[in-house]
């Protein structure tokens, strides 16, 4: 692995992020998308998180790490939202559900410098206008599973990773990518984390969020014990040999195809947001 893969801790509270940053946490996400995702999710169980502009201040506030502010998708709030971010000390701003590169235009041109921009490819326009998106001046992309799958009218939300549309939207990209996320190495529900990290190592990505089922599996661990296990998992996955990863791809397609249930309230796993 050529630099350091990213973990990024979705949270808002400073004593939980003190301990994920000491155990090797490197960012930290305050989430403020809420607006139409229940609606959008509704067949998901998914995380609809509503992290506020004091949230903000105070994780920025509570940490050197860097910051980072998910706004909602664009609409009429896109404005104040980002100079929000920016005024609260978000050292990036993360903006989902993107459909036109005007969009993102405008909010880069908004920001001036003044913090990174990172998008969230998860609409099928977006996976469309991924070649053109690659050439903005981007901090960082990000394939969001369940609202990609919701998007296009597929159930699996993991179909993307074995048909070939993350692989080739993460050819479109030359800034930190990413996708789905972790929890720790010997979990991870339907899809074994193990496997995740594979395919996060052979597509050479750079960074993965933790979130929900994170929080979920760290009750009653160490913090300083757990997140040096995923970081050694993400090392020995990156020097597989040729043979460990084709072995390990055909095991991800193999439990991903299995996969049946897909989108819905019983049995959806939120791991990308």
């Amino acid at each position: 692995m050529d630099s350091r893969f990213g973990l990024i801790l979705f949270s808002t509270d400073p004593a939980f992020i003190g301990k994920a940053v000491v155990a090797g946490v490197d960012a930290i996400i305050v989430d403020w998308e809420n607006v139409a995702k229940g609606k959008r999710q509704a067949i998901a169980d998914t995380q609809i998180n509503y992290d506020t502009l004091d949230d903000l201040k105070r994780v920025r506030a509570s940490t050197d790490s860097q910051v980072i502010c998910r706004v909602n998708n664009c609409g009429p709030a896109t404005e104040r939202e980002v100079e929000e971010a920016i005024e609260g000390g978000a050292d990036e701003i993360l903006l989902p559900m993107v459909q036109t590169i005007g969009e993102v235009e405008k909010v880069i041109d908004q920001v001036k410098g003044r913090c990174g921009v990172g998008i969230l490819v998860e609409t099928g326009p977006a996976v469309e206008l991924a070649q053109e998106l690659g050439s903005l001046p981007l901090s960082r992309a990000y394939v969001g599973l369940n609202d990609l799958a919701i998007d296009r009218g597929v159930p699996n939300i993991f179909m993307v990773l074995v048909d070939g549309t993350v692989e080739c939207v993460r050819k479109a990209f030359r800034v930190p990518f990413g996708f789905g996320g972790l929890t720790l190495p010997d979990r991870g529900y339907p899809i074994p984390c193990r496997l995740l990290i594979g395919e996060l190592a052979r597509l050479r990505c750079n960074f993965s969020f933790l979130r929900r089922s994170f929080h979920q599996d760290i009750k009653g661990c160490n913090m300083a014990v757990e997140i040096p296990r995923i970081r050694e998992a993400l090392q020995e996955a990156f020097r597989r040999t040729p043979y460990e990863v084709t072995r390990d791809r055909r095991q991800l397609e193999e439990a991903v195809l299995a996969y049946h249930d897909g989108l819905t309230p019983a049995t959806a796993v939120s791991i990308d947001g």
